[in-house]
């Protein structure tokens, strides 16, 4: 399917040459000239209501500011299916939009017979030759300069895109993906199906690791990513491009202490190692919570919510489901919580809770990739025990949650800009 947003044009424009302008009536600087940059995403980045979504319509936003001509081609899938017809006009940040539906619902036939394969299932499932050929005729149309893949699973195309364009191919890698499925195998207490996800593991991360090298330049998200692909034999270009927000879209509400205090969380809980947190969140920190203080409640939020969580509000846990409006539900509460024991790469609903000016309590993975300091931008917790004594620290300090909190609106409004991390990926181009 093809779609142009509001006020732009299939037809490609005149090549100019690339160069950088300096803005006298701003301190940074802004592309004068439209590069041509392909996004390939493995779903359509809307709605805008993940980490990941964020990320790639934050980036592709900081572009188009800077000048950029950024065109978007994903799969849709039926676990994200959307029409793009029905993207909002607020969406024209792209020049055009296209979607190729295809299927990569789990299937058991197909699982296994991956058993008998070189292949990674995780990956394989994202191979399509829809796909294919709708990569081929982007390319003809637009020229990009650069083809930015949105992750691992769109690797399978780097070959398509050689054959038919000289493009810079570009491959963001949102984390570590072979180390997120690691964490959560070693976290499975079920002995078969530990086995099977450690198996799917090793074939993940032998994709992984041979496709390393074959991009033109690697933009982890995180310095501690990159150290972890240059161990792993990465030897090319890259650049660490952290994840970038627009802070003055975060209108941050003041926090009040003459109130019980709440706690939120908000994710996809459709994401394993979401949904992995918070059930352990529940059965080891929530319970000597509760019990200390017992005015406490606990707001979860996010899509796909499993009916598990549902049937615990005897515990003073209120599942809110999907939200239509994640700024004004993290705002409601003063404590935000991401309890995440597997993954890698950056949390950007932390991002978005700091910038919200609330007090994130998180793992240290959790916090991976983000510049923040435990009791100064943010509450750390790795075991129930330093859950219980950080939401200690919040009742027993009610003026911090405050300081904490303009704390970290400074600290994103200072190193997490989004125009100011676009231009710097741009500049590397």
């Amino acid at each position: 399917m093809f779609y142009t947003p509001p006020e732009t044009s299939t037809e490609p424009v005149p090549r100019e040459k690339k160069t950088f302008k300096k803005n006298h009536n701003s301190t940074k600087k802004s592309l004068t000239i439209p590069m041509r940059i392909l996004q390939l995403c493995k779903k359509i980045p809307y709605p805008i209501n993940d980490g990941e979504v964020i990320a790639i319509t934050n980036l592709a936003r900081a572009f188009k500011a800077l000048g950029a001509e950024v065109h978007l081609l994903c799969i849709n899938t039926p676990k994200h299916f959307f029409d793009i017809a029905q993207l909002p006009d607020s969406f024209n940040f792209y020049k055009t939009i296209q979607s190729v539906p295809v299927d990569t619902d789990l299937k058991p036939r197909q699982a296994f017979l991956n058993l008998f394969s070189s292949k990674s299932y995780h990956i394989d499932r994202f191979v399509s030759a829809n796909f294919s050929e709708k990569i081929k005729e982007t390319l003809e149309k637009i020229q990009p300069d650069i083809v930015q893949l949105e992750t691992l699973f769109l690797a399978p195309y780097i070959a398509d895109i050689r054959k038919h364009s000289n493009a810079k191919i570009v491959m963001r890698a949102h984390n570590v993906e072979h180390e997120i499925w690691s964490r959560i195998t070693k976290n499975t207490p079920a002995l078969l199906k530990r086995k099977y996800l450690a198996y799917l593991t090793r074939k993940l991360k032998k994709f992984e690791l041979d496709h390393l090298n074959k991009y033109d330049l690697l933009v982890p998200i995180t310095n501690r990513d990159l150290a972890t692909f240059q161990k792993l034999g990465f030897t090319g270009s890259h650049e660490v491009i952290p994840i970038g927000i627009d802070h003055q879209l975060y209108q941050s509400d003041p926090i009040k202490t003459n109130e019980p205090l709440s706690i939120s969380f908000i994710g996809s809980l459709d994401w394993v190692p979401n949904l992995e947190g918070m059930d352990w969140f529940i059965k080891n920190a929530w319970p000597k919570m509760r019990a200390a203080f017992p005015d406490l409640t606990l707001h979860l939020a996010g899509r796909n919510t499993p009916n598990h969580l549902y049937e615990l509000a005897p515990q003073k846990i209120i599942v809110h489901g999907e939200v239509p409006d994640a700024q004004a539900f993290i705002n409601q509460h003063p404590i935000m919580i991401v309890p995440l024991l597997s993954g890698s790469g950056m949390r950007v609903k932390i991002l978005e809770g700091m910038a919200l000016g609330r007090v994130v309590i998180t793992t240290s993975i959790g916090l991976e990739g983000i510049e923040a300091s435990h009791e100064q931008e943010v509450l750390i917790a790795n075991t129930a025990n330093e859950w219980f004594e950080c939401l200690k620290y919040c009742q027993e300090n009610p003026d911090r949650l405050s300081e904490i909190g303009t704390a970290a609106r400074k600290l994103i409004q200072t190193t997490y800009d989004n125009l100011e991390i676009g231009q710097r990926l741009l500049q590397r181009f």
